[in-house]
């Protein structure tokens, strides 16, 4: 039994027995969404008593639900807390605009098997979620599973996603992606619950959970690679916005007598920055180049790749300013293949969020390149994927 929790109606609420098993899932929750914790972070996140955080976690791993190690932390011995390995498997998957990364884990959070595929241009979604369907069953039965083992799969991709429907929430971002029902037709076939999203709010959960943004509770997240996603993390939680486009930086608009963007606007945000912009702008005096050649070349001193990572910082910048002064975030995290350039492209957008936001006494909003680096987002499919599993607590009622 790996995803059933039973409720006992016979609990009456507000009973010692009843809250027992608010505490116990408390524990259990916490553990969920952060892979691992000590015992006194458990206490500090759930508000519980370090006694009772200590009981509730002996007895939970003596049912087999939790897990226990010893660490330490700040020089001082602690016991570190995940769920127990044995519960099951949850997969992840990226669509990215020229890959496929899948990666699977076990329920606390450790990454079994992972793996990336190229993809076509324009990849269609009958295709891609074919192949995605085989790839994983394929890396599940390398690892000595099978997918009755798996308990459900999260899903990121390029483009504004209605959580509600699993559709692609608007026309024309990604072209053969209009109308299709992904969390379905994919939970077909794997026959496993399927959760789809937009692979920027995947990977601002993934940050702000497991990476640079840890702990902070409002964050804005940028992943600048083919294209400009945005993710916003607000009071904690992923904001989606009415249709699933909350964050879409990459359409903000810089210039109004701009380049005309493939969502039909002039002058947005990913015409300047994306891939195709930057090795555009390059083409007549470097020649053909990949974005990881123009992040080598700038890091060698190339002044003419250097420019260009300097005046995408600084566009990345006027745009992002905008989001902070409306939300007034705690950090700014950049991710994707372009935060490779590291202060190249940071320290210009540093500079314009300092120009363009509201002065503060607590000065300007911090911003770091992300920790996960290109797993950011298929680290977040993975997290909604384990917070729709439902752990039972072992909890006995007489």
């Amino acid at each position: 039994m790996y995803c059933s929790r039973v409720v006992d109606d016979r609990v009456t609420p507000g009973s010692q027995t009843s809250l027992r098993e608010a505490n116990r899932a408390r524990i259990v929750n916490a553990v969920q969404q952060r892979g691992s914790l000590t015992q006194v972070e458990l206490a500090g996140l759930t508000g519980l008593s370090p006694a009772t955080v200590s009981n509730i976690v002996n007895e939970l791993t003596g049912s087999g639900v939790l897990h226990t190690s010893p660490t330490t932390r700040s020089g001082r011995r602690a016991q570190q807390v995940t769920l127990a390995r044995n519960l099951g498997l949850v997969a992840g998957l990226h669509f990215g605009s020229r890959s496929l990364r899948v990666a699977l884990s076990d329920v606390a959070h450790r990454i079994v098997a992972e793996q990336r595929l190229p993809l076509a241009p324009d990849h269609r979604a009958d295709a891609g979620l074919q192949r995605a369907a085989m790839l994983a069953e394929e890396m599940v039965a390398s690892v000595g599973a099978t997918m009755s083992e798996v308990l459900a799969v999260g899903v990121g991709i390029p483009a504004p996603v209605d959580v509600r429907t699993g559709k692609v929430a608007t026309r024309g971002l990604l072209r053969g992606w209009d109308g299709v029902p992904v969390a379905e037709v994919l939970g077909g076939l794997l026959a496993t619950p399927v959760h789809i999203d937009n692979d920027a709010n995947l990977g601002a959960l993934a940050e702000q959970r497991l990476g640079a943004a840890r702990g902070r509770r409002h964050v804005v997240y940028l992943r600048v690679s083919h294209g400009v996603g945005g993710g916003l993390v607000l009071g904690g939680e992923v904001y989606r916005g009415r249709i699933g486009a909350a964050g879409e930086l990459g359409h903000v608009t810089i210039d109004d007598n701009g380049t005309v963007c493939r969502c039909g606007n002039r002058g947005c945000l990913e015409t300047f920055v994306g891939a195709g912009a930057i090795l555009e702008t390059l083409r007549s005096s470097h020649g053909h180049l990949a974005l990881r050649d123009v992040i080598t070349r700038a890091e060698q001193g190339d002044p003419g790749c250097r420019r260009v990572l300097s005046d995408a910082g600084r566009h990345l910048g006027i745009a992002a300013a905008s989001v902070c002064n409306v939300i007034d975030p705690e950090v700014v995290v950049i991710g994707g293949q372009l935060a490779e350039a590291g202060e190249m492209l940071l320290g210009p957008l540093r500079a314009t969020l300092g120009e363009r936001t509201i002065p503060s006494a607590a000065g300007p909003v911090e911003v770091v390149q992300g920790e996960l680096g290109p797993s950011a987002e298929v680290r977040g499919a993975l997290a909604i994927a384990l917070d729709r599993v439902s752990i039972p607590t072992g909890m006995v009622t007489s």
